[in-house]
């Protein structure tokens, strides 16, 4: 049926790693094709050239990357058609030819998305693979680093080939974050046990061999496995790339029995120089002016569990991140964020956190 489909679209064969084969499209020929049922799209560019603007509904998989064959093998559903592209069509032809030799049925879009975008056929920069969005930030040494908004607390960091996730939870409510879609982690950082931060299912789903999980005890304890971490503890995980476990803990009177002090980490994680803080569930408590520099905060806004938006303002003030993303904020409005912190040199990024 598929061999029948491409001759019926007019899809000219290309030789790939001997007896492998792939096929090259024009653009209306891959708009077509791309409409097909079970056809997966994949778009083979850096984390940066995606979020200025892909084909609705393509998946992120960098053909630079030297592991790309098997990410893409974890990606892509086995036994269906995969539509790949690049910028200017030829780092696709490298992805196709090592797509087929994996097996896959292989289109290749001619001349990239410049040729698409050339005939006016629309391109997104809303979402990522997931439907959601991707911040690039950029390290001392000119690497990109990829925040993938996934949901609440829920974080996918890509950089240099490290995939990263934070507090992987795969169902809050309505919302939902496929980890079986996901290429395996390489760290997952857990901040502590509670239900919208410690989805065992998910852990599994992203976990390989070389996987490493790093916790609080409470969390190593309840699934029998992790390198654990106390506030104050500091860990090398790679060249430049380090993580120090900080406080996350309530203060006002009635809440303290939900995150008490001592048991809960924040992690400030340091990638080639890029300080980010990921707070976990805390108030604004005294420890964060001791953090020193740091580059982009993610800061929890959910009463009565975390901060009100009165104390999340405080905490930047006290932190002063260049770049400050509100998560974790369920039903509380966070919109008024960026009229409060106007005046405080703080970039402040509204992303689907909920």
């Amino acid at each position: 049926m598929m061999t029948f489909l491409l001759t019926m679209l007019g899809l000219h064969c290309t030789s790939a790693c001997g007896q492998h084969t792939y096929e090259d499209a024009d653009v209306s020929t891959f708009a077509v094709f791309i409409n097909t049922p079970d056809v997966q799209v994949l778009d083979v560019r850096t984390a940066e050239e995606y979020a200025e603007g892909h084909i609705a509904g393509a998946m992120l998989c960098d053909v630079k990357q030297a592991d790309f064959p098997t990410r893409a093998a974890q990606l892509l559903a086995p036994g269906k058609p995969v539509a790949v592209y690049c910028r200017s069509g030829r780092r696709s032809v490298s992805a196709a030819q090592m797509l087929a030799a994996e097996g896959f049925k292989v289109v290749n879009l001619k001349g990239g998305i410049m040729a698409w975008q050339a005939d006016s056929m629309p391109v997104t920069t809303d979402n990522d693979m997931e439907g959601k969005e991707v911040d690039v930030f950029t390290t001392k040494s000119g690497k990109n680093v990829a925040f993938h908004t996934l949901m609440h607390a829920s974080i996918r960091i890509v950089y240099d080939n490290k995939e990263i996730e934070i507090d992987p939870v795969g169902q809050l409510g309505e919302r939902t974050t496929d980890y079986s879609a996901i290429p395996k982690a390489d760290y997952i950082f857990v901040t502590h046990e509670h239900f919208d931060h410690f989805d065992q299912q998910a852990i599994k789903l992203l976990t390989s061999d070389t996987t490493l999980l790093i916790t609080n005890k409470r969390c190593a304890d309840i699934i029998g496995y992790g390198h654990v971490m106390a506030n104050g503890d500091k860990m090398a995980l790679a060249d430049n790339f380090t993580v120090e476990a900080v406080p996350a803990y309530n203060v006002t009177e009635g809440r303290t029995q939900f995150h008490p002090k001592g048991r809960d980490n924040g992690f400030i994680i340091d990638i080639d120089g890029l300080r980010i803080y990921i707070a976990g569930d805390t108030e604004d408590i005294d420890e964060m002016a001791e953090f020193g520099h740091i580059d982009i905060a993610f800061l929890p806004c959910n009463q009565p569990y975390t901060m009100t938006p009165d104390q999340l303002v405080r905490a930047a003030r006290i932190i002063k991140p260049s770049v400050l993303f509100p998560y974790h904020y369920g039903q509380t409005d966070v919109r008024q964020l960026p009229a409060l912190l106007k005046d405080d040199n703080i970039d402040v990024r509204i992303r689907h956190y909920e």
